[in-house]
């Protein structure tokens, strides 16, 4: 991926660190792409958004309390954030 000297000047300037993927190594990012992906298949190709704080908080909303809460997880033995906690309360329940 293309990175113009001019934004790697800035990006030393303010001594941030940059994310991009290591030369020729297109998987470095392949989560992220495959996040914004469904983003904008579950989410943003089905609305019309008016402005730009409604796409944001309509985006902010979708993520944490959607994407974060349901999708099922490998490290989680293959359940959502949402049904570790309520097998986790349903088994500690006085």
């Amino acid at each position: 991926q293309y990175c113009s000297k001019a934004y790697r000047s800035i990006i030393q300037r303010h001594k941030f660190l940059g994310s991009m993927s290591r030369k020729g190594n297109c998987y470095d990012n392949a989560p992220i792409e495959s996040f914004w992906g469904t983003l904008k298949n579950e989410l943003v190709y089905h609305k019309d958004y008016k402005t730009r704080g409604e796409a944001k908080a309509d985006i902010t909303q979708y993520i944490e309390l959607e994407y974060n809460q349901t999708r099922i997880q490998k490290g989680l033995g293959w359940m959502s954030p949402r049904q570790l906690a309520n097998l986790y309360y349903e088994r500690h329940a006085a």
